[in-house]
């Protein structure tokens, strides 16, 4: 299964309720509006094999904190089919929250949140304004697996830009990572 449409800059977020892996880090139940901060959110689609994900997971973290700081939530969704790949279980993604996950890691079990979103790959981030448009798509860097060969901050800058009320100027990039796996 592949997605049929794709939420890209300019279009409106999708709203969701899923359940939380995270004891630490919100509801039982999140929310977009939940998940929202006074200028926005970032909603990150995620995994626990994905080299790129585990590669990633301390810039993932920073983004978070530096999200959180300028009034921007930020969820992590894991849409992976559990079954076929069994490391993104629902008790694996309490495992993963549990070592030091200062967000809400959501559990789209049956992928109609990814499929609404577009998402294509692990991991891939949205940034959406406090209006609910979504103003970044894409990666969070051009080295997602190892960080010091990272050449572009996208993610961060984007970031930055919403936090002042600057226009982006990279809306758009390919994210870098695994496939979603489909059910």
């Amino acid at each position: 299964m592949s997605p049929p449409i794709s939420l890209e800059p300019g279009d409106f977020a999708a709203n969701f309720s899923l359940s939380n892996a995270n004891p630490n880090s919100g509801k039982e139940l999140m929310t977009l509006a939940e998940a929202m901060g006074e200028k926005g959110a970032i909603v990150t689609f995620t995994c626990n094999h994905c080299p790129y994900v585990v590669g990633s997971e301390a810039r993932i973290e920073g983004m978070a904190v530096k999200a959180r700081a300028n009034g921007i939530g930020f969820v992590g969704i894991n849409s992976n089919d559990p079954v076929n790949y069994e490391s993104d279980s629902w008790d694996n993604m309490v495992k993963r929250a549990m070592k030091g996950m200062s967000y809400p890691y959501l559990h789209d079990k049956t992928q109609e949140i990814a499929t609404a979103y577009g998402a294509e790959r692990t991991p891939e981030f949205y940034l959406i304004n406090a209006e609910g448009r979504v103003v970044y798509r894409g990666r969070m860097d051009d080295s997602p697996r190892d960080p010091s060969h990272a050449t572009t901050a996208e993610l961060s800058d984007a970031i930055s830009s919403l936090a002042k009320g600057e226009a982006i100027t990279n809306q758009r990039t390919e994210s870098i990572g695994c496939s979603v796996k489909w059910k």
